[in-house]
């Protein structure tokens, strides 16, 4: 089981499509009568949150000009969590199945139930002004009631998407202004999310079953006795795929010669 390499993305799909939701967020500036003076992308970056705290601590004093600072306002985010939740586990042997062709014809490509995991993220948003950081999160706020859905392409082989919640937990927020005037000033609020999305196992593939042979005895020692009655299930017609509109064709045989079937020799004997 562990060896085989195989890797579906799913983290890094989520992480991706949670940081797409904020890459477009703007914060605009209004003179005195309110006129729009400027309006500003928010840049976004994966990244932690001391990084950019330090960055932006590189240039203490403003006068100092032999150093240049990163521009506010800026948001980040990164993966601060990841657990297992146990109450949305699914049965395991169900599988999710698609038809593909190969060099020997049509097979089944599958994977089974998917296991649910919790990944907890921190949005980031650093700006000058107390402000700045009210008209970003005023963009954010609304759209989690608690959550907000995202649709993810989770296994592209099979077809598959699936919509994760992406969930508000709690808000902090931080002011870094400790000093004189012309000390620079941050302002950070932190946003905490919980994405429940689900991670997939291995792809495997299967060929497909045409024909179903069941036995039945009237003992149910199935290894001395003979069998008694025999029910064969075929798709109809016979050259029809898993993908193909068809139907099924049951022959019912009754036995009285004695014989018992054998599975490694696949024949009555």
């Amino acid at each position: 089981m562990f060896g085989k390499f195989f890797y579906n993305e799913g983290m890094r799909k989520c992480t991706i499509a949670f940081g797409a939701i904020f890459n477009k967020i703007q914060m605009q500036r209004t003179d005195s009568n309110g006129n729009l003076v400027q309006s500003i992308p928010v840049p976004l970056a994966y990244a932690p949150k001391e990084k950019f705290l330090v960055r932006l601590q590189q240039q203490p004093n403003l006068q100092d000009d032999g150093r240049v600072a990163i521009t506010l306002p800026r948001m980040s985010f990164e993966i601060k969590s990841i657990a297992y939740d146990s109450s949305r586990k699914l049965t395991r042997m169900q599988k999710f199945r698609t038809v593909k062709s190969n060099i020997d014809g049509k097979v089944l490509n599958f994977n089974y139930t998917p296991v649910p995991y919790d990944i907890g993220y921190d949005l980031n948003i650093y700006t000058k002004t107390a402000e700045g950081g009210l008209q970003i999160v005023e963009q954010i706020l609304p759209f989690f009631q608690p959550d907000y859905t995202v649709t993810v392409n989770v296994v592209p082989e099979l077809n598959m998407k699936r919509d994760v919640p992406i969930v508000l937990g709690g808000i902090q927020y931080q002011d870094t202004y400790d000093g004189n005037f012309t000390q620079r000033r941050a302002v950070v609020y932190t946003l905490s999310f919980t994405a429940k999305t689900y991670l997939y196992g291995p792809a495997q593939t299967q060929k497909t079953i045409k024909t179903v042979q069941t036995d039945i005895y009237t003992n149910t020692d199935t290894t001395n006795k003979a069998r008694e009655e025999r029910i064969i299930v075929v798709p109809n017609p016979t050259s029809a795929d898993a993908d193909d509109d068809f139907g099924f064709t049951t022959t019912i045989q009754n036995f009285e010669d004695g014989k018992v079937h054998s599975i490694t020799r696949n024949e009555d004997v």
